[in-house]
């Protein structure tokens, strides 16, 4: 069954990968994934343990499970709603094959640690070989599959390394015990304890990636399992999967609301803060829409639901925030490629060790153990976490304050953002704009009204508002005219209401009443102007109120080293009053919907790295356009469709937050591929020099991949405040 999104062209399938072990691993199945007939696009993410595919609408999934196995990994379906695959929840939790594994290596790491009290506790080579065998071929069994599975497909990975590097110091220990080599050094210690290292590495591993999905688990505990729904005049507790659209909901103060609703009876306070990171709780009343999963606070209310399951607020953010965690940053691809060869270079240097020192020194029992010592140092566990958990953790933190990063390419580029376009009408302002002057003849605001009888647009709400108590008279041939205004027939005659430039290309003249306009636009008012064919009627001016947050939002990207831009329809005037007040540096003008998009592709002249903040479907095409694009939730679905990153309660503010958690996100990557590269780049030659016996390396593989996945944890301290100037 397609499970995922499906779209007319394309569908998109999640599937659980059990058994890779590190960047190698990654590489392979999407090479195997991509290989599949009607596979447009494969992306594995290491940290999440799973695979993303673009693919054909009819392809089986049967096939892409296939494909996985071929390679050596094992592939299920996720079903809706799963976040995390249950092999990865298992092993957060799962610690007694480390356990074990450490009981029996504590006796062989006995007398090394003997030697340093001048003590001499050998242990029998026998039961050293007794303990270090159910370690290395038990516990240590993964390793064998998995490493024999790559040696199958061509390829290597980790626990071909260390399969290679344990076995060869086991081996060695076997043969010199065989052989009653008494006075040789047995070396089942090394054995041992490098798998129960590495092991212990794993589990540590997938404890902190659990914690990285601990944001989309937040949310997904947030929706009650039970409802109580208001039917045949009595209140039911039913589950809610048993719940219908329109069913009426009542929700109790004090209880978290189970759906999405519409409030129909009854005022309250709801506390939204876990979902939106808003703060404060909002004052609902009948006709206000609220979020399944918000806190009533003191009132009674009952809500008509409106969205159920996959189609509710949290289902749809837990979503944004998966897939954004499991799509690949552009950075992570070029770890992969380096990936794909580092395997066997490694290999490649293991064997130059062992021939290096054999044949130059003559111990080929020291050229064994070096080359061991390569073989296991060199695991590229960390190379392949050092993006994913990053942007895992990173995204999470994001959604509790309340930005949404639908994708990782949003976040790798918003770091570098240089300059920050934004629309005025409900990003800046309350989008609530009001009636605040006319001029012109007696019944002009009942002729401008007739005009925007059925029309969404906020000055048409505000002209419908100011002529409540009027009697309308019934318009002909209502027609919009994009980004221009409106235009109808009374009684024979054309009546045509909007922009200045649309009453130009109409040729209406505009003189009588053009210096008042422009006394209006200076104050920062939006004038509309309304004709009958050529000859002008009168005027009208709006007014919008800046949202609170609008001058310190601005004020904190230029605190950044971001410029800032003004994209509006408005006349220069009004739009210019913004500016000044707001303290933004570029405007644009009376811009058309078709040509924002365009003015967004000049401004990315150069170079030049640009972000678009919109609310409105005439937003969209320039927030596509954008390099990043941030759109309100109080907006439009066109506008948060195409937008990357999604800004829950409309706060200007958190655009200068969604660039802040970006930065130290793209840091985070940055410090963990550095250290990933260093850990190798410093022990690999020490290794190869003999400078590392095969338990240091071990630790130091292990601790690298650790420290890398605790790094990134680390962005889960982060908080909006840290980030303001």
């Amino acid at each position: 069954m397609n499970i995922a999104t499906a779209a007319s062209t394309t569908s998109h399938w999640t599937l659980p990968i059990e058994g890779m072990t590190c960047a190698s691993c990654v590489k392979r199945v999407e090479k195997a994934l991509a290989g599949v007939p009607g596979v447009s696009l494969a992306e594995v993410n290491l940290a999440t343990e799973t695979a993303s595919v673009e693919a054909a609408p009819d392809l089986k999934p049967e096939l892409l499970i296939a494909a996985v196995q071929k390679a050596g990994y094992t592939a299920t379906v996720q079903a809706p709603g799963d976040s995390a695959p249950a092999h990865v929840t298992a092993w957060a939790f799962s610690g007694w094959p480390v356990l074990i594994a450490a009981l029996l290596s504590a006796p062989l790491v006995l007398p090394m640690l003997g030697l340093l009290f001048g003590e001499h506790w050998m242990i029998n080579g026998w039961l050293q070989l007794a303990l270090t065998a159910p370690v290395q071929f038990w516990l240590g069994a993964r390793f064998y599959r998995a490493g024999w599975a790559a040696l199958r497909a061509g390829s290597g990975n980790m626990d071909l390394l260390v399969a290679l590097g344990t076995s060869a110091a086991f081996g060695l220990s076997v043969y010199q015990l065989l052989q009653g080599m008494a006075g040789h050094a047995l070396y089942f210690e090394s054995a041992a304890v490098v798998i129960t290292l590495v092991l212990m590495g794993k589990w540590l591993e997938a404890r902190a990636k659990r914690q990285t999905t601990a944001a989309i688990r937040a949310l997904q505990a947030l929706q009650p399992e039970t409802a109580r729904v208001l039917r045949e005049g009595q209140e039911r507790e039913l589950p809610l999967a048993r719940l219908r659209l329109g069913d009426t909901v009542v929700v109790r103060p004090g209880e978290r609301l189970p759906v999405d609703g519409e409030v129909i009876e009854g005022a309250s306070h709801v506390d939204e803060s876990l979902i939106t990171g808003e703060s404060k709780p909002v004052a609902k009343q009948a006709g206000d829409k609220v979020t399944g999963g918000a806190v009533n606070g003191e009132g009674l209310l009952r809500l008509r639901c409106t969205a159920l399951g996959a189609e509710s607020t949290l289902a749809r953010i837990a979503r944004m925030v998966e897939d954004a965690q499991g799509h690949k940053a552009n950075i992570q691809r070029l770890v992969d490629q380096v990936s794909a060869v580092f395997v066997p270079v490694v290999l490649c240097i293991a064997l130059l060790t062992l021939l290096g020192w054999g044949f130059a020194v003559g111990n080929w029992q020291q050229a064994l153990l070096n080359a061991v010592s390569v073989l296991v140092i060199a695991c590229p566990c960390a190379l392949g976490l050092a993006t994913p958990t990053a942007i895992m953790a990173g995204t999470g933190v994001a959604a509790q304050y309340g930005i949404l990063i639908k994708d990782a390419q949003a976040l790798e580029l918003a770091h570098s953002l240089q300059l920050v376009a934004f629309d005025k009408t409900g990003t800046l302002t309350e989008g609530k704009p009001r009636l605040l002057a006319q001029e012109g003849a007696p019944d002009l605001l009942r002729l401008a009204a007739a005009l925007q009888q059925g029309s969404e647009h906020p000055l048409a709400h505000a002209v419908r508002e100011a002529a409540t108590d009027l009697d309308l008279p019934i318009v002909q041939n209502l027609r919009a005219v994009a980004g221009r205004g409106v235009t109808a027939q009374l009684n024979g005659q054309d009546l045509a209401l909007g922009s200045g430039r649309y009453m130009r290309e109409l040729g209406v003249d505009l003189s009588p009443l053009q210096a008042r306009a422009e006394a209006l636009q200076l104050e920062g008012r939006t004038v509309s102007w309304l004709a009958r064919g050529d000859q002008l009627i009168g005027l009208l001016a709006f007014g919008d109120a800046l949202k609170p947050t609008a001058a310190r939002a601005v004020a904190r990207l230029h605190a950044m080293g971001i410029q800032t831009a003004l994209l509006s329809g408005d006349n220069a005037g009004a739009a210019a009053a913004v500016a000044a007040q707001l303290g933004i540096t570029q405007v644009h003008a009376e811009v058309l919907p078709g040509d924002k998009a365009r003015l967004i592709a000049e401004l990315k002249t150069g170079g030049q790295r640009v972000a678009m903040v919109g609310d409105g479907i005439n937003d969209a095409p320039a927030l596509a356009a954008a390099d990043v694009g941030l759109a309100m939730s109080s907006g439009t679905e066109v506008a948060m469709a195409a937008a990357g990153i999604t800004l829950m309660h409309g706060d200007p503010a958190l655009v200068a937050d969604a660039i802040a958690i970006s930065r130290r996100t793209y840091a985070k990557i940055r410090q963990n591929l550095f250290w990933a590269f260093v850990y190798n780049a410093i022990g690999i030659p020490l290794a190869a020099f003999g400078l590392l016996n095969p338990v240091l390396a071990g630790a130091a593989m292990a601790f690298s991949s650790v420290s890398v996945v605790g790094n990134a944890l680390l962005l889960k301290r982060w908080h909006p405040e840290e980030s303001a100037p």
